[in-house]
């Protein structure tokens, strides 16, 4: 087997001895030097923040070793669910990058790492004082398509790939920023000689028509139709969608054209006299009359058309360079200073610009003549030493300009695979390290960010009671091969700093884990401690902020090596269905996160749901189906577990480990409601036994057949997968309250679970739920056999639901129930309905003649009951027939 080779870069071995020999060093201990040291800096650093107590003592922890030059150490930092370790990293590496210490922040993931540069680019973005200047400083590289960052995130600014593009074009010799600075100065200096040509045109228009014609078509023709190439690229900057990343695609609008400023041209002698007033030898024209004519003529120039439309181009280019300089160069190599200059510059430009837009009415244009020349004249100088004072690198391609920016910047973001760039020839050392999510990476990967130039201190960040890195083979799982060095340091008794103040969840759902996972060392937050934070989404005690909901019958099977449970899938179905109902009507933002460790569950919930609910986060009801693995760090309004497995020897498979059995119970800030079978779960002797007796010792364990829709739910499912040997007791279960008593033929059953139809089973339930109440409808097909009652209902408009009044008799009453026949196509029925017949044929007078009494109460059918005695009901029923009506007058048809 092939060893990774280790190629050790100056301190990088420092570090790498500390993980090798950190069993001697016992968590190290502090440099003796630093520790005396101060942190007030520090403090007044993170004072902004708003961080707790033990957040606040871990990042001050770690940036008093990042301050330490003395000797290697690392900093645990240990994030339970619902403590803010995301923000506690931000702040921290926030603060790192006030102090300018080099630091490089990596996690296993794309996500995860675009998650913490968001957070930090959040905090940043708050203290910047000159737009976006000093999140140069910052890059995020990687995999464009891997980390496909959105069109609108603010996480382009700090991206390299569109920083590079960016840059390249701001670099550009003919096209860039100093080629548009050049370009303001001459056309702000070069009015003068522009008047020349401007009264030149006025003076020889009619001696010298073709010579304008020709000059039309040459020079002006020319810049208009530069100047309308201009206006589209000005179009293409302002567009919504483009003007965060205006020049990072395409780009080539100004590639190659050439240079083409005018050359200066000599006034001929009649403009000389027109501008200045200077008498000919000829004395053709008066002195003050050069003088007014020249005045006019400078004037109308500046505020012709011609002008203004190239300064304002010109000035919308130079206004997005120099934005796009001081957001994307560091602030290593553009100072404060400089940009002080642009962003006086531009606000010079600005007021130019509106001073002569104003200049447009005649009546202003007189007034505004002298802060017109004042600020061109302020906006030449301004712009002139800005010219002097700042130089861009004389490099121009894509690849020097990522390599100068990483070179540069003090905090770069990637994931830890991707950190082997920062290994190329001549790359600038890296003084810290943090690792976001370090219990998910393997201790192998955490070697690449490890070996980096330079590095003195390691930051981990993370939960070794979450899950672990992924590792598909069973061999390499069980020689630990997925174990991450912080796990290694918790288990070999290296401190660290454990955030122990959760803010996600309902003190109920907390509970639990709190005790299982973390011996009740974490509290809760006030905001959750709130009234307010106690949320009903339904009815109904089962609903409340924590319950376990045992859902009996339903038996685990097996789709492409994973497995799942139908039952629970309708169940779970059911509930989304009900919240999303609730939602719309009370008009309630609700997010749900429904989990499954098994990737078949996963794909039939969402296939039960369909397309009917929106994922986005943003909607007022949005739903998102996901493994545990993949929940890993999110959270949601209400968490729906279905734990899928049920068997008769309590075999959980991996639901077992506990990491994955925190990450579920850790999800929900609101509500968490867990389904599964109770006695397999017990059974397993897991963790997942304790929940099941944790939430029965609190009372918050439910069946749940014992709420009317789930049970249904349960029966349709049952139904359609077949398990008729379960219906009868589902059945009971569903019609057990009912004022009838419900039987059920197995003929009717076996219809049923031939008909591959949902909607049916659902509309066969719900009536039958309906007939167990009372409810019966008020135009009946009745068909008359031997004397009795067998009634068709029509299901849909494709199937007869057959079903008839009967009597129960026990040794002390004789009650009427209700006895469901068959269903069956309309085809069908006659054949049905003649097969029934000897069903009938036993039948006494006596009991035909209760099965066709009928008591109401209200609009309800209630059943009769009968006391029998020693005698015979026959007496009894005949005293009782005064309170009852016959329905004698029914319609009939008889079959023989």
């Amino acid at each position: 087997m092939k060893l990774f080779p280790f190629t050790y870069h100056g301190n990088s071995v420092k570090i790498i001895a500390y993980f090798l020999y950190v069993y001697v060093l016992q968590a190290g201990g502090r440099c003796k030097i630093c520790s005396s040291g101060s942190v007030s800096d520090s403090v007044a650093r993170i004072n902004s923040f708003k961080l707790n107590r033990s957040q606040k003592a871990a990042v001050l922890s770690c940036l008093a070793t990042a301050e330490c030059h003395h000797q290697s150490s690392v900093e645990l930092i240990k994030g339970p669910p619902g403590t803010g370790k995301t923000n506690t990293v931000g702040s921290l590496l926030c603060a790192l990058l006030g102090m300018k210490c080099r630091t490089l922040a990596c996690a296993p993931t794309n996500i995860a790492v675009l998650e913490v540069a968001a957070r930090v680019l959040s905090l940043v973005e708050e203290s910047l004082e000159y737009g976006a200047y000093g999140l140069g400083d910052i890059v995020l590289f990687g995999s464009s398509e891997g980390m496909n960052i959105d069109d609108d995130s603010d996480l382009h600014d700090v991206f390299l790939d569109t920083r590079a593009r960016i840059l390249v074009r701001c670099f550009a010799q003919h096209s860039g920023w100093k080629h548009c600075l050049e370009s303001m100065i001459h056309l702000l200096e070069g009015t003068k000689e522009d008047c020349i040509l401007y009264m030149e045109d006025r003076t020889n228009k009619d001696n010298n028509r073709h010579r304008e014609k020709k000059r039309e078509k040459g020079i002006l023709e020319d810049e208009k139709l530069e100047i309308c190439k201009e206006r589209e690229e000005v179009q293409y900057f302002e567009d919504p969608k483009s003007k965060k990343i205006w020049q990072m695609v395409g780009g080539q609008t100004s590639k190659g054209k050439k240079n083409k400023e005018r050359q200066p041209k000599v006034p001929s002698p009649e403009t000389n006299k027109l501008l200045y007033g200077a008498k000919e030898d000829k004395g053709e024209l008066t002195q003050n009359k050069n003088n007014r004519v020249a005045t006019g003529g400078h004037h109308d120039f500046l505020m012709s058309e011609k002008f203004v439309e190239r300064f304002d181009f010109v000035g919308e280019q130079l206004k997005l360079f120099t934005e796009a300089l001081y957001t994307h160069l560091p602030t290593s190599f553009i100072s404060l200073e400089v940009v002080k200059d642009m962003v006086r510059a531009l606000d010079l430009l600005e007021r130019l610009k509106e001073v002569l837009h104003e200049c447009e009415d005649v009546g202003k244009c007189a007034d505004l003549l002298p802060e017109l020349y004042s600020t061109r004249e302020e906006c030449l100088q301004s712009l002139k030493c800005l010219s002097k004072k700042f130089t861009l690198p004389n490099f121009y391609t894509d690849d020097k300009i990522k390599k100068f920016c990483l070179e540069k910047a003090c905090l770069l973001f990637c994931t830890a695979s991707s950190s082997v760039k920062l290994k190329m020839k001549g790359m600038a050392p890296v003084e810290l390290l943090v690792i976001d999510e370090a219990a998910q990476l393997k201790e192998c990967e955490s070697t690449i960010p490890l070996q980096i130039s330079g590095l003195r201190h390691a930051i981990l960040v993370g939960d070794e009671m979450q899950l672990p890195a992924l590792v598909k083979s069973k061999i390499s799982e069980k020689a630990g091969f997925g174990r991450s060095l912080f796990e290694r340091l918790v288990l070999l008794k290296h401190e660290y700093h454990l955030l122990n103040l959760q803010y996600r969840m309902h003190p109920s759902i907390s509970f639990f884990p709190n005790k299982e996972f973390y011996e009740n060392q974490i509290s809760d937050a006030p905001n959750v401690k709130d009234g307010s934070y106690k949320k009903q989404f339904l009815q109904g005690s089962m609903y409340g902020p924590y319950s376990f909901v045992n859902v009996a019958y339903g038996k685990e099977e097996f789709e492409n090596h994973s497995s799942r449970n139908m039952v629970e899938v309708a169940v779970v179905s059911e509930v989304v269905t009900s919240l999303f109902k609730e939602s719309v009507s009370r008009k309630q933002k609700v997010s749900v996160g429904v989990i499954s460790p098994y990737k078949a569950q996963v794909i039939a919930i969402q296939e039960k749901l369909g397309k009917i609910y929106n994922t986005d986060e943003e909607s007022d009801f949005s739903v998102k189906v996901c493994t545990v693995d993949g929940f890993q760090g999110g959270e949601e309004d209400v968490i729906i577990i279905s734990t899928v497995r049920g068997n008769e020897k309590g075999l959980v498979g991996f639901l077992s480990k506990r990491q994955r059995a925190n990450v579920s119970l850790t999800r929900a800030r609101h509500c968490l409601w867990i389904f599964g079978e109770s006695k397999t779960l017990v059974e397993s002797g897991t963790v997942w036994k304790r929940v099941v007796e944790d939430a029965k010792e609190r009372g918050c364990f439910y069946n749940a057949s014992a709420e009317k829709n789930l049970a249904q739910a349960m029966a349709i499912s049952l139904v359609e997968q077949g398990q008729l040997d379960d219906l009868h007791d589902i059945a009971s279960l569903l019609f057990g309250k009912a004022r009838w008593k419900v039987f059920f033929s197995d003929e009717f059953w076996e219809s049923m679970v031939s008909i591959f139809n949902t909607e049916v089973h659902k509309e066969v339930v719900s009536l039958l739920e309906k007939l167990s109440r009372g409810w019966r409808l008020k135009d009946r097909n009745f068909y008359s056999i031997h004397g009795t009652h067998l009634v068709q209902y029509n299901v849909i408009g494709q199937f007869n639901l057959l079903w008839s009044v009967d009597i129960l008799e026990d040794d002390s009453y004789c009650i009427q129930i209700l006895k469901v026949c068959d269903i069956v196509s309309f085809r069908e029925t006659s054949r049905a309905v003649k097969q029934l017949c000897s069903l009938f044929e036993n039948y006494t007078d006596d009991r035909i003649q209760r099965c066709k009494f009928k008591r109401l109460e209200g609009k309800l059918e209630v059943p009769m009951i009968w006391p029998i005695n020693h005698d015979g009901c026959s007496v009894e029923v005949s005293n009782s027939f005064a309170s009852l009506s016959l329905d004698d007058q029914l319609e009939e048809y008889a079959y023989k």
